[in-house]
C-alpha cells in the first residue's frame, strides 16, 4: 500500500490544533510527495507518517491526539510510532526559548516533521539555524501570507481525489442551511474560498461568517454569490495584532523522555536510554511479548516506579542489560499505601 491509499484511508477532517504557538512545524527543502515516501517504514509507521504528513501547520501531534483520530491504532502503538518516526529522521522534537517585543519570555515546544528523511547532521544544523528568527514572519509564511509586493509560495497540495474541503469551503457550502436563497454551487464556494479563508485567518469563527453573509439579505435577491463576494470584501475583519517574537534559543529534546540535548546525548532525536528502551520494545514486540499497563488503584507504588519496572522486565526478555529501578521517596509510599487503603476501605463498606 503506498502513502496516498494510507493517507486516503487515515484522513480525519477534525482532527485537533494544538495550542497557539506548538503542534507539527514542517521542516524545510523536502522533495514532493511521492507514493514511495514513507516505504522503507513498517505499515504502522508508515501509515501514520503519511497521516502526519497531510495535517496542517500547528495540528496536535502527540500520541494521544494522533490515537483519537487515526483509525486501528491505539495510544501506546502511536506513542512506538512517533519514537520509529524520530528514529528513522522523520521526526524531531524542539523546545524554543521565544522573546518578545515587551521584553516577556516564554517556552514552547514544536515537533518538526519531514517526509523526507534526514539524518542527525541536518536536524542539528537546521535547530540551530532557528535561533534569532522572526517567528511571527514565519508564522504568517505558515499561513500562507507574505509581506506586500513580495510572492506567496503556493503550498503543496494533494491530488484532487485526496484533498479535504477547507474550514473556508464547508462554511460556504453550508450557507443554504441557514439561509436557503444563499446556496452557492460549487463553482461558486470555490472561487470564494480564498476570501473566507482570510476571514478565518484573522480570527472570525464560522459562525460569525455565516452570520455576515446572511444577515439583511435584500429582496429579491437575484445573485448570492455576488452578494457573498461583495460582503467578503466591504466587511473582511481587521488583521489581528502580533506583537513580534524572536526564537532566542533553540534546544532539541529527546523524542522519549524530553531531556535537551544539553543534559544528554541524543542520537537520532532521543538519548541513549531511551534507543535501548525503544529497541527493547521492538524486540519483545516482535516475539509476541506483552506487559500490560497496571491501572493505578491497584499499584502498591507510585506509577513512575512501575514504568521503571515493566521497561526493566522487556529489557530482559530482549536480552539488554537491565537499569537499576529507583527507590521512591518516603512521601511517595505514603501516598501510595494511603490511596490504597482508602480503596480497601471503600471496597469493604
Amino acid at each position: 500500500m503506498d502513502s496516498t491509499e494510507f493517507s486516503a484511508a487515515l484522513r480525519a477532517p477534525a482532527h485537533p490544533s494544538a495550542k497557539p504557538g506548538y503542534g507539527k512545524r514542517s521542516a524545510p527543502g523536502q522533495h514532493p510527495r511521492t507514493a514511495a515516501d514513507f516505504a522503507h517504514l513498517r505499515p504502522r509507521e508508515a501509515a501514520i507518517a503519511a497521516y502526519i504528513d497531510r495535517l496542517p501547520e500547528g495540528a496536535a501531534i502527540g500520541y494521544k491526539p494522533l490515537a483519537a483520530n487515526v483509525a486501528d491504532y491505539g495510544q501506546q502503538a502511536c506513542a512506538k510510532a512517533l519514537k520509529f518516526l524520530s528514529h528513522e529522521g522523520h521526526l524531531r522534537l524542539v523546545k524554543e526559548h521565544l522573546c518578545t517585543a515587551d521584553n516577556s519570555f516564554r517556552w514552547v515546544t514544536r515537533t518538526y516533521f519531514s517526509r523526507t528523511s534526514r539524518d542527525d547532521e541536518w536536524w542539528k544544523a537546521y535547530v540551530d539555524s532557528l535561533r534569532g528568527i522572526d517567528l511571527t514572519e514565519l508564522e504568517r509564511r505558515h499561513r500562507g501570507e507574505a509581506p506586500a509586493g513580495e510572492p506567496v509560495q503556493e503550498p503543496e497540495r494533494a491530488p484532487a481525489a485526496l484533498q479535504e474541503p477547507s474550514a473556508a469551503y464547508r462554511a460556504l457550502a453550508r450557507l443554504g442551511r441557514t439561509e436557503p436563497r444563499m446556496t452557492l454551487s460549487a463553482t461558486e464556494c470555490a472561487a470564494l474560498e480564498p476570501l473566507a479563508a482570510q476571514w478565518l485567518a484573522r480570527g472570525a469563527t464560522e459562525d460569525h461568517l455565516t452570520r455576515s453573509l446572511t444577515g439583511g439579505l435584500p429582496h429579491p435577491l437575484h445573485s448570492p454569490g455576488a452578494i457573498a463576494r461583495k460582503r467578503l470584501e466591504s466587511k473582511m475583519p481587521p488583521e489581528p495584532y502580533e506583537t513580534p517574537e524572536y526564537i532566542t534559543r533553540a534546544v532539541m529534546v529527546c523524542m522519549g523522555c524530553e531531556e535537551p540535548e544539553n543534559v544528554v546525548t541524543l542520537v537520532r532525536g532521543m538519548c541513549l536510554d531511551c534507543n535501548e528502551e525503544m529497541a527493547a520494545y521492538d524486540a519483545a514486540e516482535e516475539t509476541g511479548l506483552t506487559i500490560d499497563a497496571v491501572p493505578d488503584t491497584f499499584r502498591a507504588v507510585p506509577a513512575k516506579q512501575e514504568v521503571a519496572r515493566r521497561a526493566d522486565a522487556l529489557r530482559a526478555a530482549a536480552g539488554f542489560k537491565t537499569r537499576p529501578i529507583p527507590r521512591p521517596a518516603h512521601g511517595e509510599l505514603v501516598q501510595a499505601f494511603s490511596r490504597d487503603g482508602a480503596e480497601l476501605l471503600r471496597a469493604a463498606e
